[in-house]
């Protein structure tokens, strides 16, 4: 995956959002790239961790005895805890990010884009529910910085959901559209994850009749809904 991967997620979108989508998925990927062995199993460790019993609680040692590194390899990658949960908030994400991407270039349409690549994340976030804990509600207690890359991250989804009003012959959608359908993905999200409901594949349904309806309305939405099914 690379810049042009990411282009044609969106392709025919015009604007700065769709731009600042781009840029962001392509400046995660390459940090992605950039990750050793040593480094990429402390990050998986950091978030298994926090995502298994919360960020207070984890500490280093705590991740030392779950990868079984040693506590020199910690510290020649990462000053601290927090540094090290914050680059692995980064990886998290960047992650979730490309299997978005990747499936969405299968499709031709925003409709179809969103339904695959929403599907794609909701499918790893239940395959691996400690790190959507870590990503999703645990950044809270990280503190302001972590809540800062969260908001890159959904301002990054956010621009991708408001590409629908490009598509849409219907009467024009409320400004704040976009925002709601996002913020009330991450909130069912959240919830879910924090109460260890982890069947979050099936919710696809649901996310993409809420999506749909504000741009193309009742028919669309409940067809997205079938589709989200089959």
């Amino acid at each position: 995956m690379g810049k042009l991967a990411a282009t044609e997620v969106l392709a025919g979108a015009e604007g700065a959002g769709a731009r600042r989508v781009v840029d962001g998925l392509s400046d995660a990927l390459k940090l992605e790239l950039v990750t050793s062995p040593m480094r990429k199993r402390i990050i998986d460790g950091m978030l298994e961790v926090v995502g298994g019993g919360g960020y207070e609680a984890a500490s280093v040692q705590a991740v030392l005895d779950h990868t079984g590194v040693y506590r020199q390899a910690f510290y020649d990658n990462f000053r601290d805890k927090d540094d090290c949960y914050l680059q692995a908030y980064d990886v998290g994400v960047t992650r979730i990010q490309a299997l978005a991407a990747a499936a969405a270039t299968r499709e031709s349409d925003w409709r179809g884009r969103l339904r695959a690549g929403l599907g794609a994340a909701l499918g790893y976030l239940e395959v691996e529910p400690d790190v959507g804990r870590a990503l999703v509600v645990e950044v809270h207690a990280s503190g302001p910085e972590a809540l800062s890359k969260r908001g890159e991250a959904i301002r990054r989804f956010t621009d991708f959901v408001e590409l629908g009003r490009l598509e849409t012959d219907q009467e024009e959608a409320p400004s704040v559209t976009a925002e709601a359908i996002v913020s009330g993905i991450h909130a069912v999200v959240h919830s879910r994850l924090s109460s260890r409901r982890d069947e979050l594949r099936s919710l696809l349904p649901e996310f993409m009749y809420f999506a749909v309806l504000p741009y193309f309305g009742t028919e669309a939405a409940s067809a997205e809904m079938a589709a989200a099914r089959a």
